[in-house]
């Protein structure tokens, strides 16, 4: 949720982006604070309190609150593990990986199940999946191509921004997109997830809340991670959306029952042809 609330602070209003600031300074006080408290202390209508709940994702206050509380149950904010440059090769060690620890386990209690549940009918049912992302989440696309075509399904990940755009415009309602993208915000994926929707094809976005991306998409699986990509290489954004891709990948092996079997049967025995055998 605080991830979420960073994230969108460009494009909520002045008015909200106020209760965003003490939502963000004191998130501890906001959780136990009613509705008149956050409103008086912004300075702001009680109404405005509960638009900008909405405008982050949330039903109500309520549910905000809810969420808030189980986002600071979960561990130490991000912003406590800073890296120093004269942090000892094992503290950073401690604070990258418990970086990732907190962010998975964030990323388990945001997790819309409803939302997976569509994602993995749209991408079983689908006689094509296409999968954009550009820099490290064109890596991410990669590995969820390497891990899709072992299901027998035909499968293909698109970096590049003239083959992505093309693709896109001829998938056809027969395909399935998944667009993956942490700010959401990528004008060039955008444009090619608009192709793809233009011509009947769902798609599957796993980005942040709030973002283009996720108002596009058919099914938004929101990964809401503390992580400025603009500056630093994404780290534990991209470990979040590669846990999303196992989890995809695993459920739709899981309805292809009895062919899961045969299909992995089949990519691994040329592999096991390659290998040497062991010595006795």
């Amino acid at each position: 949720m605080l991830g979420r609330i960073r994230g969108m602070m460009d494009s909520l209003r002045p008015s909200e982006r106020k209760i965003a600031e003490i939502v963000l300074k004191r998130p501890h006080a906001v959780v136990t604070a009613s509705v008149a408290e956050v409103a008086r202390e912004a300075d702001v209508s009680q109404p405005t309190v509960v638009r900008f709940c909405r405008s982050i994702g949330c039903s109500g206050y309520q549910d905000f609150k809810l969420r808030l509380a189980q986002d600071l149950a979960t561990g130490t904010p991000f912003v406590d593990a800073d890296l120093m440059p004269d942090d000892p090769v094992a503290e950073v060690a401690a604070k990258v990986i418990g970086r990732a620890i907190s962010a998975f386990s964030r990323m388990r209690n945001q997790l819309n199940a409803e939302n997976l549940s569509r994602a993995v009918d749209i991408l079983a049912a689908a006689r094509r999946i296409e999968i954009y992302g550009f820099g490290a989440s064109g890596i991410v696309a990669q590995d969820a191509q390497n891990k899709f075509f072992r299901l027998g399904v035909p499968v293909i990940a698109h970096s590049d921004v003239h083959v992505q755009a093309m693709a896109a415009s001829i998938l056809g309602s027969d395909g399935a997109v998944i667009a993956i993208s942490h700010t959401g915000r990528t004008r060039e994926l955008l444009r090619s997830v608009d192709l793809a929707l233009d011509g009947g094809a769902p798609v599957v976005a796993i980005t942040s809340g709030g973002s283009p991306l996720a108002e596009r998409a058919t099914v938004p699986l929101l990964v809401d991670v503390d992580e400025d990509t603009s500056i630093y290489t994404p780290r534990t954004s991209r470990l979040s959306h590669l846990a999303v891709i196992d989890v995809l990948q695993v459920a739709v092996a899981l309805r292809q029952g009895t062919a899961l079997g045969e299909n992995l049967a089949r990519v691994k025995r040329p592999l096991r042809e390659r290998r040497m055998t062991e010595r006795v």
